[in-house]
């Protein structure tokens, strides 16, 4: 807490620095006025502030707050079944996974750009309505994905009263709740791709020891025909195509 505390110490007289020298070169940095329906809009230079400082959260919301997570986790997974250590190599991976993430989360994205972007791009909109209109689509996607009792469970830890609607729900309680909920169904796809490639090895390592072959790893073995099977199945459309419609897509 001392420490949050500290950095919002620094950003307060940061930004009183920033504005003090603005005002010397005559730029209002820190301007607020008033709208006609009563909101309060922000100067561009503040709405940049602002904007720049949302962009240290972006990497920890495009990992909580889309599919990225579940995506890359199968993948870690499918990997440990094939008996791959560094193949695919975690770049190759998470690119993948990045890709893929922008192709599931493209009609949310095409939304949050017609709903919250274009309006403000044309001034039409004022930025913290922006900002509230740009959440709707992510919220809806979450609330989607997420099972009730994960959302049950925050709530309660929370203490967070009982809603009448989804709206309702904070995301500091919704975005906890849905990272659970992906992590237990990146889990169970995992199970499911496990299954055939531990069945092989128990196979091979049952021969090789009928065979008296004790001292050969049944890992050596086993690789070449997991991979054998694994494209003869094509076994990479199989699985980005069952991520996929585990999305809904």
């Amino acid at each position: 807490m001392s420490k949050l505390f500290s950095a919002l110490i620094v950003l307060v007289f940061g930004s009183m620095a920033f504005t003090a020298e603005a005002a010397d070169v005559g730029i209002p940095a820190l301007t607020l006025t008033t709208g006609e329906n009563g909101e309060t809009n922000y100067s561009v230079t503040l709405q940049v502030l602002a904007l720049m400082t949302m962009l240290t959260f972006l990497p920890a919301m495009v990992m909580m707050m889309t599919s990225f997570a579940r995506i890359i986790i199968v993948f870690s997974i499918l990997r440990q079944a094939l008996g791959l250590q560094q193949t695919p190599s975690n770049q190759i991976m998470v690119g993948m996974a990045m890709f893929l993430t922008l192709f599931i989360m493209t009609p949310v994205l095409d939304k949050v750009y017609v709903d919250a972007v274009q309006p403000y791009a044309n001034e039409g909109m004022p930025l913290l309505e922006a900002f509230q209109k740009a959440s709707v689509p992510f919220r809806e996607f979450m609330m989607l994905q997420t099972r009730e009792s994960d959302l049950g469970l925050f709530m309660k830890i929370s203490d967070t009263p009982e809603v009448n609607s989804a709206d309702e729900i904070p995301f500091t309680v919704l975005v906890p709740a849905f990272v659970t909920s992906e992590l237990k169904t990146a889990f169970q796809i995992g199970f499911m791709l496990f299954i055939p490639f531990l069945v092989i090895d128990l196979v091979v390592a049952s021969v090789l020891m009928a065979m008296g072959m004790m001292m050969l790893s049944p890992v050596i073995i086993s690789l070449p025909f997991k991979i054998m099977l694994f494209v003869l199945i094509d076994g990479w459309a199989l699985v980005i195509g069952t991520l996929a419609a585990s999305f809904g897509i």
